[in-house]
């Protein structure tokens, strides 16, 4: 058990200070008793209280006990299911995510199901959402804000090229921060980071990266290699294929650049890491998607404080002191 406030322990001291005056007044009380013994006294006839009268001194005593213990606002780790994790929603912004085989745009189709999703979510869940085109980068770091989520997807638009690997690079060092390569200036030698050490597929249940994309990679590196660094890491990523079989043409610095949807390339993200791949050929069907990933219910231990509990304890033990010695003595004490 830890403590906030541990110097209000030191309250302590008075309870040894407060039994040390009650067993003075018992003492008193029976010297009285002794004093008087031959003369009649109120309650003369009334059965001895005996040990009973020491029991509404001792709750009050235990009370008292608990309400310093509040005072200090103690934490214990307690192990509590909850709804909890982190979802990263990672667009493709690349340029063919401006075809019209889903309406009105394939990139304005997903930003809407994104938005669903979103407002789906409980507050326990943290989303953050990355954009990658030739580069990935961090849009909005996770955060329960719904609406500051909203305002990082409408920013979203279309750009340039496709590199899968630095969508799911830039996904990983929002959930992973890593100290950069390092060098020695002195021997011109390079200290990379360590490399992780590898953990079941979906180890790191909370999370999740729903990578949206049409899967036409067409930059380095490679996104196999990418994926396998999720996988190490035991994140799974579930790949949304935006887009239809068929394709369609975009008209691109008056070029005309024909668009198809890359399953086989998504599929194989999915599986690698432990994940699945969904195919939305339409908005509806992405909508449905965003509704079958749920973030897990998970169990984790975390600090938690219990001054309430302890509070709560203190008045009951208060109040049922008071009563008994009221019901027994007619008096508090």
């Amino acid at each position: 058990m830890n403590f906030t406030w541990p110097i209000m322990l030191i309250l302590f001291a008075a309870v040894p200070l407060l039994v040390w005056y009650y067993l003075i007044q018992q003492r008193r009380r029976r010297s009285l008793a002794q004093n008087f013994g031959g003369m009649p006294m109120a309650g003369a006839g009334l059965p001895s209280p005996g040990l009973r009268r020491h029991i509404p001194p001792l709750l009050f005593l235990l009370g008292l006990a608990f309400l310093i213990l509040a005072l200090a606002r103690p934490q214990l780790t307690l192990s509590l299911p909850k709804v909890q994790g982190i979802v990263l929603l990672t667009f493709d912004v690349s340029g063919s995510m401006a075809a019209d085989d889903l309406e009105p745009t394939r990139m304005e189709a997903a930003k809407a199901a994104a938005r669903d999703f979103v407002e789906r979510q409980p507050r326990s869940i943290l989303i953050g959402v990355i954009a990658f085109s030739d580069s990935g980068y961090s849009i909005q770091p996770p955060t329960n804000d719904k609406d500051t989520i909203y305002a990082s997807i409408d920013r979203l638009a279309p750009e340039r090229g496709t590199s899968l690997a630095r969508g799911i690079e830039a996904s990983l060092n929002l959930l992973y921060p890593v100290k950069r390569t390092t060098f020695d200036f002195s021997s011109r030698v390079a200290t990379p980071a360590p490399t992780p050490t590898p953990v079941p597929a979906g180890f790191y249940a909370p999370a999740a990266i729903i990578m949206l994309s049409d899967g036409e990679n067409n930059a380095m590196p490679d996104p196999l290699e990418a994926a396998q660094a999720a996988a190490d890491r035991g994140v799974r990523i579930f790949t949304i294929g935006i887009g239809s079989p068929g394709g369609a043409v975009l008209n691109i610095d008056g070029y005309s650049v024909h668009s198809q949807l890359d399953e086989a390339a998504l599929r194989h993200i999915s599986e690698l890491t432990g994940g699945a791949y969904f195919s939305a050929a339409s908005s509806e069907d992405l909508q449905d998607i965003y509704s079958r990933i749920t973030p897990q219910l998970t169990v984790k231990p975390e600090p938690t404080e219990i001054t309430a509990l302890l509070s709560l304890a203190s008045i009951l033990v208060f109040l049922t002191g008071a009563s008994l010695s009221f019901s027994w003595f007619g008096r508090l004490l």
